[in-house]
């Protein structure tokens, strides 16, 4: 099978009515008709084998994932989805792989009215980067540097599960002393929270998704906007598969683990009912885990601080994900 029949088979699908995009796989270029009023929203994301995934993984998770991590990124902008690429290298074309692959893929891309409408395929190590595009109102979007003093910090589903799925998988830890199915389903079958973050324009201040710990990225909205802040290490919501799991270990797969692609936003305490009715409308959970300070004149913004139910801090390490310094995955 050459390329562009791998293109035709696989990955040429008709464009939703009403989708806004007037040309879509198959030319030099797609075509899509902005809406008038709207900014804009472009982020890019690759999945590598052995470093993203497992070469064992179901090649259908593997589609819906790859859309997925894309898509959340756009949730964390309060952006709505439009359409995306995929530049895809694979060693070889092996038909049920890619049939799988494109359902996964193209699954999650109808559920959120977001078509593949181009990109590339090539031979070589299995690597998939999509770019996704959406849209968002002009002073709307949900910006990292926008934080404000005294905001609450929220977070969105359940956090931990898969990095535990990561940990069976690598022999840290026997999948007989977890609940592994649903951590390996929070793992390989995210869930983009693009409802949610279309539901918090304007009552949330900032967001970003818990891609490499959930520590780790509220760092980033600290840095943006120059503040520091508290966690609450008791008030995370543990995802239910880390129930049997030690305390300390469990506080370290939710404050570092990633992998989650839940929402981390800030919000002012005034908007806590208008938090709690986004969450209800978008039928996504919500749960708040801490608040944000000023940061000290002179001090550059550093980890936020993490207090345990009696306000004690906990030192750690929460270590977050490095794409330079992080180990492989493992097969299982």
């Amino acid at each position: 099978m050459g390329e562009f029949e791998l293109i035709a088979r696989f990955f040429d699908r008709p464009l939703p009515s009403g989708s806004g995009v007037a040309l879509g796989v198959g030319d030099d270029c797609a075509l899509i008709e902005p809406t008038p009023g709207q900014r804009l929203a472009v982020s890019s994301d690759m999945l590598v084998e052995g470093r993203h995934f497992l070469s064992t993984v179901d090649p259908a998770a593997l589609g819906h994932k790859a859309l997925a991590v894309n898509l959340s990124d756009l949730a964390a902008c309060g952006a709505r989805p439009r359409a995306f690429t995929l530049a895809l290298s694979l060693p070889r074309p092996d038909e049920a792989w890619l049939g799988a692959l494109a359902t996964g893929l193209h699954a999650l891309g109808e559920r959120h009215r977001c078509p593949l409408v181009g990109g590339d395929t090539t031979a070589g190590p299995l690597n998939l980067c999509i770019t996704v595009l959406g849209e968002v109102p002009p002073g709307q979007a949900l910006l990292r540097s926008a934080a404000q003093p005294g905001d609450d910090l929220w977070v969105s589903g359940t956090l931990g599960g898969a990095r535990l799925a990561l940990e069976v998988f690598r022999g840290r830890v026997p999948a007989a002393a977890v609940d592994f199915d649903s951590a390996r389903r929070a793992m390989e079958w995210p869930e983009p929270r693009v409802a949610l973050g279309l539901a918090l324009r304007g009552v949330a201040h900032a967001a970003i998704d818990v891609s490499d710990g959930a520590l780790g990225d509220l760092g980033h909205i600290l840095r943006a906007s120059r503040l520091d802040a508290e966690v609450w290490a008791d008030a995370l919501p543990a995802h239910p598969a880390l129930a049997t799991r030690p305390l300390d270990e469990r506080r370290r797969l939710m404050l570092a683990g990633g992998d989650d692609y839940e929402l981390l936003f800030t919000a002012p305490p005034s908007r806590r009912d208008a938090v709690l009715a986004a969450a209800a409308c978008s039928h996504t959970p919500v749960h708040r885990i801490g608040r944000l300070h000023p940061c000290p004149q002179g001090v550059q913004p550093g980890p936020a601080r993490v207090l345990d139910a009696q306000g004690r801090g906990l030192a750690g390490p929460f270590a977050s994900f490095d794409h330079f310094k992080a180990e492989p995955a493992a097969d299982a």
